[in-house]
């Protein structure tokens, strides 16, 4: 069976008519934004208080305060989808790097092998956290978060710096199980 280009995802889950109000005012603003409604918001239109659980969730752990740039959350993104090799998230989230960073190199980088990647010893240091949490999060001890706070992450820090990583597991786990589908126009961007 070959997958539908207008689905999000591989479901066949449509989106409530009509939106809500403020999904509609939501993805409207995506659009004047982005030229574009991620397919990941559309995939969650089916279910008003699922997509509310999920924007609230990633608009406090991608935009709140934190000692967290943007950037780095954006990194964290990518290196989690990468080690679980999710298609949807290295794309928009590769993308959302290219876009903050000015750096296309950096975006493809930590899609393909972020060891490889121009980053900070303090950033690096929360790359292989965010990576051990991935691939071996009960391996987790107090040496891991104490070399984090050896390159100056607050405790405060480390707690998005989980918060983000787990977010993606998660996102990336519901995105392979329904083959959620980036928008086309992410390959593009920011090149």
């Amino acid at each position: 069976m070959s997958a539908d280009k207008n689905l999000p995802t591989a479901l066949d889950l449509p989106p409530v008519d009509p939106l809500p109000y403020d999904i509609a005012a939501y993805f409207a603003k995506c659009d004047e934004k982005l030229g574009m409604v991620p397919n990941v918001l559309r995939a969650y239109a089916f279910s008003p208080e699922k997509f509310n659980a999920f924007a609230q969730m990633y608009n406090d752990l991608m935009l709140a305060e934190s000692g967290l740039s943007k950037l780095e959350r954006e990194m964290i993104a990518v290196v989690v989808s990468s080690c679980n090799k999710c298609f949807y998230c290295l794309t928009a989230h590769g993308q959302a790097v290219r876009a903050i960073s000015g750096d296309p190199i950096l975006g493809e980088k930590l899609v393909m092998n972020w060891r490889t990647a121009d980053v900070t010893p303090k950033q690096r240091v929360m790359l292989e956290f965010s990576e051990k949490m991935t691939l071996a999060s009960h391996q987790i001890e107090e040496p891991d978060r104490a070399d984090l706070r050896e390159v100056g992450w607050t405790d405060r820090d480390i707690w998005d710096i989980a918060a983000v990583a787990g977010f993606f597991n998660m996102s990336n786990r519901m995105a392979s199980a329904v083959d959620m589908r980036p928008n086309d126009q992410y390959h593009a961007m920011s090149r």
